[in-house]
């Protein structure tokens, strides 16, 4: 097995008291020697400036950075400037996704999907980027069929991808299931688990109604009866998210993908419970 490798996901700051924020998370993060560190791209492109202007940052410190980069909503030319600045920037990582149409947009811009927009990648710049795609081993909320998902999961990797990163999610036999299966559809990418830490309640059902995750019953009750106890919503949350982890590592998972929601409290307190 090739070494585990572990990466941190922060999103763009918009004001400069986030930005201060962001560069403490980096300091405390950065000794745990993560491969690299992915930066979101808001839908249609919102945050494209503030995008940019954090991966030259995170690279100027020594570290990779991978951006994001969505096509909903973006035409050919725009995301070929945007890959040419990324390259002029020393850039060679890159998260490939179709994105979610902003409010009030009416079109869907010149991709639909994320495979067109790694085909694109690849067409315009070679092999200049890493470019890693997104998996949802409870399956896109949008998806058809689990069956339907995982074809377009296929097409994504077929069209070039180097690896996956997943959604996150806390059942960790849905994970095993879809390796599994993407295995039998002849995909041999790493697959990376997306690790969620759980910190607030309320923020974590939010996010987990949009994306589709599952929140295991038992685990939101725990969580919902400790009411604004946030001190024991933080320990129940480490407990349950250092489980999962080390149900995966005992898989055999590639690595970890932490979404840290530019914190850096929790993601350090499971890699110190991991040990790793």
């Amino acid at each position: 097995m090739q070494d585990r490798y572990y990466s941190f996901e922060f999103f763009p700051p918009k004001t400069a008291e986030g930005a201060e924020k962001l560069r403490n998370t980096r300091a405390q993060l950065a000794p745990l020697n993560p491969k690299y560190i992915s930066v979101t791209f808001g839908a249609g492109g919102t945050t494209q400036q503030g995008t940019l202007d954090t991966v030259l940052e995170i690279q100027r410190e020594g570290i990779e950075a991978a951006p994001h980069l969505s096509c909903v909503g973006s035409s050919r030319e725009s995301i070929r400037e945007i890959l040419q600045q990324y390259r002029d920037g020393g850039i060679r990582h890159i998260v490939a996704l179709r994105g979610d149409m902003p409010s009030g947009m009416g079109e869907i811009g010149e991709f639909r999907y994320a495979n067109e927009l790694v085909e694109f990648i690849r067409a315009e710049t070679g092999d200049w980027f890493q470019i890693e795609v997104a998996a949802y081993p409870e399956y896109h909320p949008q998806a058809k069929s689990p069956r339907h998902d995982l074809e377009n999961f296929v097409r994504k990797v077929k069209a070039g991808a180097n690896s996956a990163i997943t959604q996150y999610f806390f059942n960790a036999d849905a994970y095993f299931r879809f390796v599994d299966d993407a295995r039998a559809m002849g995909v041999d990418v790493p697959i990376v688990p997306g690790i969620m830490p759980i910190t607030n309640y309320s923020q974590l059902m939010r996010f987990s109604d949009m994306c589709g995750s599952e929140v295991p019953r038992w685990v939101a009750k725990r969580l919902e009866s400790f009411g604004d106890d946030r001190e024991s919503i933080r320990a129940f949350g480490l407990d349950v998210v250092t489980a999962l982890c080390e149900r995966l590592l005992a898989g055999g998972v590639p690595g970890l993908h932490f979404y840290t929601l530019n914190a850096a409290g929790a993601t350090k307190a499971i890699w110190q419970r991991l040990k790793l």
